[in-house]
């Protein structure tokens, strides 16, 4: 070969381009991302003046970049940190919802426990006299009772209501039977008389039906309220994994690296990664929804005849009814007492609180007004921000996406985690078992988030209760720890629970099933304007093979 052509060739081989812009011959400048990097509060120290080789990176795609090794890992710390920043900030926004409902509820439901109390202490003196006045415990501790029991104490409000019975019965009896000398022994015979004469009528058993079925809704209402806001709060908390990391920060900040800040994740990318960080959260999804479902239906029990309000504002009238009734069958109620358990021995004062009752003449309580409007209103609010809650977990990922996105307009410049084009891939469907194939994120499908099984199980275990709740059957809330760490649940408290995923088989059982490579292989790439070093691997093997003719 001539030594001129040699020479020519040699020339145009080492001067061939070895990053920036083709058509300029020089690297791109740096200038645009030191700004941004800076700005984001990191030291500009080791950050590079212009575009360096990109065989160091571990995320972002090797071409050409701007980014270092240490760039590159803070930015994608900032992005891991940034999106659980938003995914609490969304969770929070649910929560202050829940929250603000179930402070409205809880706050209504004990005003009119108080309201309903407060007009018995005013209606009940003129009409009873001294029979109230020296038994007023007898009645404020039905209202203690009933207002431990709707927060969530472990009282059953059956015996509750039998207890009051018992000793208001006990107390009539006596302020009846003043002139006599009557034991423990005897007032329990007349105990149990009474659950075959019936001195208060069918009272006791009709009220008994409504508070119950009343406090049982009103406090399953407002506990699934709680829980739901507590399963929000601690499923906001999960972190996210290292292979959602490396996701985030190949959509977020690896287009800054690449020298095309302005390009916004595509679409169907930024849909793929998160519904690959949220796979897991997606599973609430069923259970959600049943809960929200079964507040829905224990909400109708707050409406009609017997309404929460009308049920707890007429608890004085219908005690006065259950009173006038044991008055106007007095002396039948004692002469089949005394029949049944012996007659009494004289001993006692001569006047009685009950004969002055009569003296006043039969006892009238008026009905105390309702406030159904006001309470339609409540549960009209809360209905409507349970079924916009009820698609929360699955649509979490388009809510946390539209913000960032490119449109439609821009769907051939949009960033597909390689380069500025198109993106191919389906979008996934939600859950966990629907990402085998997520081409963004490498996830595991054997091994499910536990502190997310867990809420899952939280969210089953209250809605059986509102179920039940909704049946009128009694649930007790209290000893909760029972239902998620029992024998028989399969679960754990978050104090004892074993980290260890002790519900799924071991892994040397069940391979690892993972999604394709997080390298997008099946997007279209952008422009070779950052692969120039292989123009000048071609004209070095060219001269090479030259020099040999």
């Amino acid at each position: 070969m001539d030594f001129p052509v040699f020479m020519a060739l040699l020339i145009c081989a080492l001067t061939v381009p070895g990053f920036g812009d083709m058509g300029s011959g020089k690297a791109q400048s740096c200038s645009d991302i030191r700004q941004f990097y800076n700005g984001k509060g990191f030291s500009l120290n080791g950050v590079p003046q212009s575009e360096i080789s990109g065989e160091h990176l571990r995320i972002c795609p090797q071409g050409y970049t701007c980014c270092t090794s240490v760039m590159e890992d803070s930015l994608s710390n900032l992005s891991r940190t940034e999106m659980e920043g938003l995914i609490r900030d969304a969770g929070r926004a649910l929560q202050a919802s829940l929250n603000g409902q179930y402070k409205v509820f809880d706050g209504y439901l004990l005003e009119l426990l108080n309201r309903s109390e407060g007009f018995l202490q005013q209606s009940y003196p003129p009409a009873l006299g001294s029979l109230y006045t020296q038994n007023t415990r007898v009645f404020s501790d039905l209202y203690t009772e009933l207002r431990r029991y709707y927060r969530g104490s472990n009282v059953n409000i059956e015996e509750a209501l039998n207890e009051f019975w018992a000793r208001l019965l006990e107390r009539m009896f006596k302020g009846a039977n003043g002139r006599y000398l009557i034991g423990d022994d005897y007032l329990e015979c007349v105990s149990k008389q009474s659950e075959t004469l019936r001195p208060f009528g069918d009272t006791p058993r009709d009220l008994k039906l409504k508070v119950t079925r009343t406090f049982v809704a009103a406090r399953s209402f407002v506990q699934g309220l709680v829980i739901s806001g507590e399963v929000v709060r601690k499923v906001s908390q999960v972190p996210l994994s290292p292979e959602c990391m490396r996701a985030i920060m190949k959509m977020t900040y690896c287009p800054h690296c690449r020298g095309v800040a302005s390009a916004r994740p595509c679409a169907h990318y930024c849909a793929n990664v998160l519904k690959g960080c949220l796979a897991n959260q997606a599973d609430l999804d069923t259970e959600w929804r049943n809960l929200a479902d079964a507040m829905l239906q224990v909400s109708n029990r707050f409406e009609g005849v017997s309404s929460v309000d009308v049920v707890f504002l007429s608890l004085p009238t219908h005690i006065s009814e259950a009173i006038t009734t044991m008055m106007d069958n007095i002396d039948t109620f004692n002469n089949k007492v005394f029949q049944a358990c012996g007659n009494l021995r004289e001993g006692g004062t001569s006047s009685t609180g009950l004969e002055e009752v009569k003296r006043r003449g039969k006892v009238t309580v008026e009905d105390s007004p309702t406030s159904a409007a006001r309470l339609e209103k409540l549960v009209s609010d809360v209905s409507r921000k349970l079924r916009d809650m009820q698609p929360y977990w699955v649509s979490l990922p388009s809510t946390l996406c539209s913000d960032r996105v490119a449109t439609r307009a821009q769907a051939d410049k949009c960033w597909n985690g390689m380069a500025r084009a198109r993106y191919l891939p389906e979008v996934m469907g939600d859950g966990l078992a629907s990402q085998i194939n997520n081409p963004e994120v490498e996830i595991d499908i054997t091994k499910p988030d536990m502190t997310i099984r867990q809420q899952i199980m939280q969210l089953k275990i209250m809605t059986n209760r509102l179920k039940n709740a909704f049946n009128g059957n009694d649930v007790d809330f209290q000893d909760t720890s029972d239902d998620v760490s029992g024998s028989g649940s399969g679960m754990c408290t978050d104090e004892n629970c074993p980290r260890g995923p002790r519900l799924m088989a071991p892994s040397t059982d069940r391979p690892k099933v993972y999604a394709y490579p997080p390298e997008n292989k099946k997007v279209v790439k952008a422009s070779a304007d950052h692969n120039l070093p292989s123009i000048a691997l071609y004209l070095l093997s060219l001269v090479m093979l030259l020099l040999r003719r």
